[in-house]
């Protein structure tokens, strides 16, 4: 498929995955104010519609991952941020809450290759992908409580169920910074690796991954956000039909014969 056009980001496609970066270290990788909010929709938008893509990595050029909303612009009352409060709740509605809900049912696996500070709701940002990899230069913050503001994208519905409630509660009420060491420790990140190494330990994993069905890939993933809202008998059941739609896959033949002959099979995608 032909990549989509982005204005502030690049996207490179590399075998079954692809590299999503933002290209605004003028303003921080800033989600608002910028095009970011449209580029990750429509990166995401190609990724799902691509059978040829299994993992997307997000990252970002420069100093920072995301610093999330403008805040010159929330001052200014520019943007999203201009207009009566019915106007604004609109302008989230249909801005930066794209992105919450484009992340939360991309098709492919999603990695953030956190490669600076990622605050507010770049922060959320990074919360929502299925992976997180930092490097000593990854800075992480729910910080909307120190302007005055909640976390308006989600961020309290990703953040608690990556670190449970009490660990979400404390650092959005407290809108403290966390260090990659910290992070790592709370379960933020994956793993930590030096910064001249983070996109190529991205990209080694995003490979790992991608190497697998693809079908089955997306079924996986799909199963694994349907377990977050579904009672334990109706996930089962759901799962029990998708199962059998798998065994009934070419990849899994080859799964099966790899498996005998000890030799890595290369899967079609049927």
């Amino acid at each position: 498929m032909t990549l989509p056009t982005l204005r502030d980001a690049s996207l490179i496609q590399k075998g079954r995955y692809a590299i999503l970066q933002f290209e605004r270290d003028d303003v921080m990788n800033a989600l608002t104010g910028t095009a970011l909010i449209d580029d990750i929709c429509d990166a995401i938008d190609w990724a799902n519609a691509n059978a040829e893509i299994s993992c997307l990595i997000l990252t970002g050029a420069g100093r920072a991952f995301s610093a999330g909303g403008n805040v010159k612009e929330m001052r200014d009352k520019q943007g999203m941020f201009a207009g009566s409060a019915s106007e604004i709740s609109d302008a989230y509605r249909r801005g930066i809450q794209r992105i919450s809900k484009a992340v939360f049912n991309a098709e492919v696996v999603t990695i953030a290759a956190v490669n600076g500070a990622a605050i507010g709701a770049g922060f959320d940002l990074c919360c929502m992908c299925d992976l997180r990899i930092g490097s000593e230069n990854t800075l992480f913050g729910e910080t909307f409580i120190n302007l005055g503001l909640i976390p308006g994208d989600g961020g309290g519905w990703f953040l608690q169920r990556l670190v449970g409630y009490q660990r979400a509660a404390e650092l959005t009420f407290t809108g403290r910074l966390v260090k990659a060491d910290e992070a790592l420790a709370l379960g933020l990140l994956l793993e930590k690796v030096s910064s001249d190494s983070l996109v190529a330990r991205a990209e080694a994993m995003a490979t790992d991954i991608a190497s697998k069905p693809p079908i089955t890939l997306r079924h996986t993933k799909r199963l694994l956000k349907q377990a977050q809202r579904q009672e334990l008998d109706d996930f089962l059941d759901v799962c029990a039909d998708v199962q059998a739609q798998c065994h009934g896959t070419d990849d899994h033949a080859l799964a099966i014969d790899a498996f005998f002959s000890k030799t890595p099979a290369t899967y079609t995608g049927r």
